[in-house]
């Protein structure tokens, strides 16, 4: 199924998990200037230009998977938002410098395998 989709297609299954998991680190990196829950901390956070740029990647990605979605039917589509799983920890440990384990590496290989044997 995915070898008989256009290159189009192919570069928007592709393209939603990876702008929802920059969207994440986005969000973290945000989190960091969130202060008390009062109306100065809410106008701060929406002011907060990392939040912006991760709402902007959300909202880019979700009218990207609709586009997607009206050409690929949802069982062949949405096993690509696994792809998240992967890239969030990555991105996680080369922008934000968290740590990861060999386990979260062992999970990303069974993602990985879980994708060949649905896509090969």
């Amino acid at each position: 199924m995915i070898g008989s989709l256009n290159p189009m297609l192919l570069a928007g299954l592709l393209a939603f998990p990876v702008l929802i998991s920059v969207g994440q680190v986005l969000f973290k990196i945000a989190s960091r200037g969130v202060g008390e829950a009062d109306a100065a901390g809410l106008l701060r956070l929406a002011a907060n230009p990392y939040l912006l740029a991760a709402l902007a990647l959300y909202g880019a990605g979700t009218v990207l998977w609709l586009f997607v979605l009206k050409k690929v039917p949802l069982n062949a589509a949405y096993p690509f938002m696994a792809l998240s799983f992967c890239l969030v920890p990555l991105m996680g440990y080369l922008v934000l410098g968290e740590a990861l384990s060999w386990r979260y590496g062992a999970g990303i290989g069974l993602i990985v395998a879980g994708m060949l044997v649905l896509y090969a």
